[in-house]
């Protein structure tokens, strides 16, 4: 190895000690792996006063990918934040035998867990430096010193290289050899580096690992249920699209609200979680589709009902016939009573199908018309017995006013927001995701106090809260997946958002800015179907009012 150094003054080397100390703060506070890794070459080269630098990452497969590589003389900047794709190979440890490859700096640097330093690549034996050859006839370039260090974790597991080029004299800019002090400050940096990466790395695989989770258990409740498994999906997104829009907004009462990029994860997870709680929820009411549905759509059993009755009346007519022959009478007019009362029969049953359907509101009339029906009509059942019509249960279920579920299942139904709320509060959350609970807790409370479970008023929520709510119920509205009704459009889903603004059941202001911003533009534009996404007259939305001038 060639010892030249180049002296370093006592200024100098308290001036990179105190800049190394910032860098490790620096680093520690980096969230971004990209970011981070290049923060980790930049601060190298700033320290070490490197004209160029690489760095590689240790893969699974044995090799050292190349990750960023920077270069202020040749204006190179790859990989990293730059987007610019590194076009080289990895440098491989082992060879095709298994063998480790020693005649690459990097690789030696790998298996000698120690760091090397070179003060010209060009006189120095024992190392392949063909490729640096190549590439400084192709650029011009003359790389000279090189300082190559390995990377390690808490662990003493090497997890890259950082390999810095061309030492320059801060006074005369001279590319001269590392020092030794450019050495130790490297290997200084390279730990801190190391620690700050692996740090970042499990606290990344953790979240993966967490985030996952929860993905298993919407998969669970998709699984159930693939209906409910969307909305579990497209409600985050939406709360986040309202979120950033009320972040975004600078006029009216929320103008001051802002999100940190924490702010923002604990919210995508609170919306990840939402409806969690129904995974307890039975199918069959989850997917409730018809107001007889249960395992099975239980309209078929009243299809089999009316074709006895039907039978009945045929048995009655003949056997009045029968009469009549034996009496030497005319059967005419009983043929004709037949054919009305089978009109009347088909009549009740088509009506009880469209009942069974459910919708958006059912008349009194045509409640009494199911009561009447299961008095009009006697059967015989399995025993052989005449019992009515329609069961109790039955008749219940037809005669829903809104909707398929009865109040007994709207009550399971709505259970799961209380489970959901017991199963988070029980989670030991760390301090920046302690809101979760709170935020997935309140997307069926009303401003007014008068929501679900906990009755929660406006002013003891927050804002992400509030926006889940919204988005909770846009996303119903608009599903075009649910079993028992069509995705309204844009204008019949707003139109019924304006309406629950002006009676207190979602946030003003919330709303106001879901207009304003268009949120439901862009939403639409990723989850709703061409014939959903009519143009939007504002001013005829109810509760909509023009945002104020900035």
């Amino acid at each position: 190895m060639n010892d030249l150094r180049r002296p370093r003054n006592e200024d100098d080397l308290l001036r990179r000690l105190e800049q190394l100390n910032r860098i490790g703060v620096a680093l520690s506070q980096e969230k971004d792996i990209t970011r981070l890794l290049e923060a980790i070459l930049i601060a190298a080269r700033n320290i070490t006063h490197a004209d160029g630098g690489t760095l590689y990452r240790m893969t699974e497969d044995r090799s050292l990918k190349f990750e960023i590589m920077l270069n202020d003389t040749l204006g190179i900047a790859m990989g990293g934040t730059s987007g610019v794709e590194i076009p080289y190979y990895p440098i491989y440890l082992y060879d095709k035998q298994g063998s480790p490859i020693n005649t690459m700096v990097a690789a030696y640097v790998v298996h000698h867990d120690r760091s090397i330093n070179i003060a010209d690549a060009y006189t120095e034996e024992g190392f392949d430096f063909t490729g640096t050859r190549n590439f400084d006839r192709k650029t011009g370039y003359r790389s000279k010193s090189f300082l190559t260090v390995p990377m390690k974790n808490h662990e003493a597991e090497i997890i890259g290289v950082l390999q810095l080029i061309n030492a320059k004299d801060p006074a005369t800019g001279e590319v001269v050899a590392f020092s030794d002090t450019d050495q130790h400050l490297a290997e200084s940096l390279a730990s801190q580096a190391a620690i700050a990466l692996t740090n970042r790395l499990l606290i990344n695989h953790l979240e993966n690992l967490f985030e996952s989770f929860i993905n298993l258990i919407n998969a669970a409740i998709d699984d159930k249920s693939p209906y409910t498994g969307g909305h579990c999906q497209r409600v985050p997104v939406l709360t986040m699209m309202l979120a950033e829009a009320v972040n975004d907004c600078k006029v009216g009462p929320l103008r001051d609200f802002t999100m940190t990029d924490r702010d923002r994860y604990e919210l995508k997870i609170a919306g990840l979680l939402h409806d969690c709680g129904k995974v307890t929820t039975p199918v069959h009411v989850v997917d409730k589709a018809t107001k007889l549905q249960t395992i099975f759509d239980r309209i078929a059993l009243v299809d089999t009902r009316f074709e006895v009755v039907k039978r009945d009346a045929e048995i009655a007519l003949l056997r009045a016939r029968l009469k009549e022959l034996e009496e030497a009478g005319s059967s005419g007019s009983l043929g004709a009573g037949l054919e009305a009362q089978l009109r009347q029969i088909e009549s009740d049953r088509e009506f009880l199908r469209r009942a069974n359907i459910g919708g958006e509101a059912m008349k009194d009339e045509d409640v009494a018309r199911v009561q009447a029906i299961t008095r009009k009509y006697r059967w015989r059942d399995a025993e052989g017995d005449r019992t009515d019509f329609l069961s109790e249960e039955e008749i219940e279920n037809l005669t829903i006013r809104y909707g398929t579920l009865t109040p007994g299942e709207r009550q399971i139904i709505n259970h799961h927001i209380e489970v959901t709320i017991q199963m988070l509060e029980a989670l030991p959350w760390p301090k920046h995701l302690r809101n979760v609970p709170e935020y997935a807790g309140g997307h069926h409370e009303r401003m007014d106090g008068k929501g679900y479970p906990r009755g929660l008023t406006r002013d003891q929520m927050s804002v992400p809260a509030r926006c889940m709510g919204i988005a909770d119920i846009f996303e119903a509205l608009t599903a075009k997946d649910r079993p028992y009704k069509k995705g309204k459009t844009l204008t019949e889903s707003l139109t019924i958002l304006g309406r629950l603004k002006l009676n207190g059941h979602i946030d003003p202001d919330l709303f106001d800015i879901f207009m304003w911003q268009r949120v439901y533009e862009k939403y639409a534009r990723q989850f709703l179907d061409p014939d959903q996404i009519d143009e939007v007259d504002v001013s005829k939305i109810p509760g909509y009012v023009p945002p104020p001038a900035q």
